[in-house]
């Protein structure tokens, strides 16, 4: 963990049960805003039985950051821990929350096996983005999608 973080007591688990879900969910709508909170731990649940993992971080007993996350292998690059949500609390930004929660990340890959961590962003998180350039992630390709009616 970033030394900063050293001096609060902090925790990084996964979110397994109804419980911890629900904790998870004020976090997560600061980046998934269109999510409903009474459908929240049931989506999850779904998502879980398809490989699906919640992580979060806790400070001080409160979840200030988390991360979904799954892991998949490609013929062109093995297996990869694939990160669909990471964001921490917007009201406490640069104390290392989404740093350390990113590093457990990596540290799951690589004990899974993992030749890669991969993450996409929304093309207007600019913010996350810088972040993003900072801990060393590096854009590798474009990712293309068309809403199928």
């Amino acid at each position: 963990f970033p030394s900063h973080l050293s001096s609060m007591p902090t925790q990084i688990a996964l979110a397994e049960t109804d419980s911890d879900i629900a904790r998870c969910f004020a976090v997560m709508l600061q980046l998934r805003p269109h999510l409903v909170e009474g459908d929240f731990v049931p989506r999850v649940r779904r998502m879980q039985g398809e490989v699906f993992h919640l992580a979060y971080l806790a400070a001080d007993g409160v979840v200030r950051a988390v991360a979904g996350y799954r892991y998949y292998a490609k013929l062109s690059s093995g297996k990869n821990l694939s990160v669909d949500d990471l964001v921490s609390d917007s009201t406490l930004r640069s104390r290392g929350h989404g740093r350390a929660l990113l590093a457990w990340l990596a540290a799951e890959a690589r004990a899974h096996g993992c030749v890669q961590l991969a993450l996409d962003s929304g093309v207007q998180r600019c913010d996350a983005h810088r972040f993003y350039f900072r801990e060393r992630l590096r854009i590798s390709a474009y990712h293309f999608v068309v809403a199928l009616e």
